[in-house]
């Protein structure tokens, strides 16, 4: 029988399948971090029961976490105890605990590769939306709530309805200045908000053949904002080469023995899936969202569309607009911005800040910006350093903070002001996301960089070479 790797995954972890309801799905990797785990370990101390797996499971500080003077305090009451509760839980049950000041520390869907602790056809939840990162290397991985948490810390398993199988296919070369972020905001603009729900996605063609890791796991990332469980890349030589010699990956005959069921991990020719899209990547162009939603994103260079071209909720897309103080018809490009933010598990890696420097370099930051350079992880934040960005980013006139999810959901310090406009290059603009009133643009590090020192919203591609 033909399977898709969505299946070959699944399939392979399956404890029990519960007639009529969900499967008992066995996780290989749990990971924690200080938001949605001390609820779920309170649970556990109520049922005096054990984590099963220690081994299994990995805590991480991102959410709560200054990015600035981390060896300080931390000032916000809630944030230091949701910090203080991760870290004496994980102690108390011999969990690998990377706090602040931890040479590991960082963002959780960042450091879960740097470490080798996301492999190909693994299994791996944590309670953040966002786990759909680790797809990239061509695992299952979702975000679950606060009962799942505790379910995932008692037994290793969940209980999940598998999903239905979409494929997204885009084939051909990606033009100049275009992103991976603008791939998986193009792909949402079509979809919508909504438009994979219910469905695990499997994105394969050329594009994805020709992205690097960095670029896989920003696409996979953003899959939860079009309403899919998760989203995956089968496993290639691109992704054994970037795990390969990972402190927890395998070594050895280990490795030997792991590299036999990788190479394993692909759709087989002919399977069937419950929905195909398949799209050009010389029709996608760098991309910038214009309302509320991830959804309401379009071409840099375009107008913003009237309720008319649009289908349904015409009433919500008027409220959208009213928020954000834009109109129907308006040019996008021109519009003034007051912040810049690059960072989040969306696009805080090494290649996300060499993009961003390539643009700046030989520039000033514009007077009316302030901008946000939050790398993922301390090992993004060395080799910014190592590979002397720092020293571009400082002849700009921008400052380099500490490792955090910042500006990407505002449970820290790092909030944008009512009313302000800031592109920002993270994973949702929801209303307030980034701060009560605040406005919020998502972009590729391209087109934030080309918004840093014009102080507008301008196209990228009038600003580098080929």
């Amino acid at each position: 029988m033909k399977q898709t790797l969505f299946d070959k995954v699944w399939d392979s972890h399956v404890v029990r399948s519960i007639e009529h309801g969900p499967d008992v799905l066995f996780i290989d990797r749990h990971m924690v971090h200080e938001v949605t785990s001390p609820v779920a370990f309170l649970g556990l101390k109520n049922r005096q029961l054990p984590v099963l797996y220690p081994e299994r499971t990995f805590a991480t500080a991102d959410h709560n976490t200054p990015t600035i003077n981390q060896h300080l305090p931390v000032a916000d009451p809630l944030s230091r105890n949701q910090l203080k509760a991760l870290e004496e839980n994980a102690n108390a049950h011999g969990i690998s605990y990377w706090g602040l000041g931890h040479e590991k520390n960082g963002i959780v869907h960042v450091v879960g590769p740097e470490y080798g602790i996301t492999q190909p056809g693994a299994t791996i939840v944590c309670g953040d939306s966002h786990t759909s990162t680790h797809g990239a290397f061509g695992a299952i991985a979702f975000g679950i709530g606060t009962s799942e948490v505790e379910m995932v810390l008692a037994t290793q398993c969940i209980m999940q309805p598998k999903p239905k199988k979409m494929r997204i296919t885009i084939n051909g070369a990606l033009n100049h200045g275009v992103t991976p972020k603008d791939v998986a905001l193009f792909i949402i603009s079509k979809l919508t908000t909504s438009g994979a729900t219910g469905y695990f996605v499997e994105y394969a063609g050329e594009v994805f053949e020709q992205l690097s890791m960095e670029g896989r796991m920003t696409v996979c990332n953003l899959s939860i904002e079009m309403g899919a469980r998760g989203g995956m890349i089968a496993p290639d030589e691109k992704t054994f080469e970037y795990i390969k010699g990972r402190e927890f990956t395998p070594q050895g005959a280990d490795w030997d023995k792991a590299m036999e069921y990788w190479k394993t991990l692909y759709t087989d020719e002919g399977a069937s899936f419950d929905k195909e899209l398949i799209y050009d990547g010389a029709e996608i162009d760098p991309m910038i969202t214009f309302g509320t939603n991830p959804g309401m994103g379009m071409s840099i260079t375009k107008a913003i569309p009237k309720a008319s071209e649009i289908e349904g909720g015409q009433a919500t897309y008027a409220k959208s607009l009213e928020y954000m103080g834009f109109a129907e018809g308006e040019q996008m490009v021109g519009k003034p911005i007051d912040y810049v933010f690059i960072g989040s598990c969306t696009n805080g890696r090494i290649e996300d800040f060499r993009a961003f420097a390539s643009v700046v370099k030989g520039h000033k930051r514009a007077a009316n910006v302030t901008a946000w350079l939050v790398p993922g992880s301390h090992k993004v934040l060395n080799a910014i350093k190592e590979e002397g960005l720092l020293e571009i980013f400082k002849e700009a006139q921008f400052e380099l903070r500490e490792p955090g999810c910042s500006a990407c959901l505002a449970m820290n310090d790092d909030k944008i002001p009512a009313g302000k406009y800031a592109v920002s290059t993270s994973n949702r603009n929801f209303e307030g996301r980034q701060g009560p009133g605040s406005r919020t643009l998502l972009a590729s590090p391209l087109v934030a960089a080309a918004a840093a020192i014009t102080g507008k919203i301008t196209d990228p591609r009038t600003l580098i070479n080929n």
